[in-house]
């Protein structure tokens, strides 16, 4: 049978964008993962990239590495709006303290991934708004310029800048204490969860203040369950019984200080903040709840 030459030449160019799509998938995966931080959802994203192709009338697209970038971006953007306003609905109300449950993470695939980006840099940029997420990016990760930016985010070329600027700070975390006092907090903050991974407990009271107290929020532990405990046996006892989330867990900047971040697939789900003193830990404070997950000035630590 013979064709007509119309449609000759339609499944031509259909064949044709196929093959430019699949030469571009990798780079369209990797944005699409480094601002969702999740692979299914880029995957998601990079799909309704090629149905939007497949609907556009390209034929005046000089850039189609560019043009699909732009769209594989606002995708990703409307994901990001939607994700936030849904936000306290996806965490659990009440999570066991330090305790992930495992059934919704992810492939071990995506923890691969995770780690090739950062796990650290996932969190933070978790943290961010949707607008500075995609701003930041696009311009540091992968070089688009502030003018092509700017309509994606619907700003200006300026205003992306400034996105982009205000993400980095975070991205970079702001310092609240001496580089010599941070190093040593790391020291500090690493010990503890190489001890609590590995279940030393004479490891743990070694970095523990004989009077530490670790506190958790209401999101942080069952309802009615104790939410204080003092001392650093009864700390360390409590620590090593809720490790079950620390393969997830990495050292970060919180607050200026160094700290301890829970982040499956880099989602964010519970953040430890420390007091340390005299190289001990006197205070722990475990966040599990949305709104001060997200009220936390989170960085990542550099080596």
């Amino acid at each position: 049978m013979t064709w007509p030459r119309e449609v000759t030449a339609r499944m031509d160019q259909q064949r044709w964008l196929a093959e430019r799509f699949e030469f571009h998938r990798a780079h369209l995966q990797g944005v699409a993962y480094r601002m969702l931080g999740s692979r299914s959802e880029a995957d998601d994203a990079v799909q309704e990239a090629w149905l939007r192709l497949n609907r556009s009338d390209t034929s005046g697209v000089k850039n189609l590495a560019g043009w699909l970038t732009t769209v594989v971006a606002r995708v990703c953007l409307d994901m990001l709006r939607a994700r936030r306003s849904r936000r306290e609905e996806s965490l659990e109300s009440r999570p066991e303290a330090f305790r992930i449950r495992h059934e919704g993470v992810e492939p071990e695939q995506e923890s691969l991934l995770a780690d090739s980006v950062g796990l650290a840099l996932l969190v933070v940029l978790e943290t961010l708004a949707p607008a500075e997420r995609v701003a930041f990016v696009l311009h540091d990760m992968f070089d688009l310029p502030f003018d092509e930016i700017g309509p994606i985010v619907g700003r200006s070329a300026a205003a992306a800048r400034q996105l982009a600027s205000r993400a980095r700070r975070r991205v970079r975390g702001v310092a609240t204490a001496p580089d010599a006092d941070r190093t040593r907090q790391r020291e500090v903050v690493e010990a503890f969860l190489a001890a609590s991974r590995t279940g030393d407990f004479e490891a743990l009271l070694a970095v523990l203040d004989p009077e530490v107290v670790l506190h958790a929020d209401r999101t942080a532990v069952p309802a009615g369950a104790t939410r204080e405990f003092r001392g650093a046996p009864l700390v360390a006892k409590q620590a090593l019984a809720r490790s079950g989330g620390s393969r997830f867990a990495q050292v970060a900047l919180v607050n200026g200080a160094a700290g301890i971040v829970v982040a499956p697939s880099g989602r964010l789900r519970i953040v430890l903040a420390f007091t340390i003193r005299r190289g001990r830990i006197v205070a722990i404070d475990v966040v599990a709840d949305p709104e001060r997950l997200h009220q936390l000035d989170l960085g990542v630590l550099s080596d």
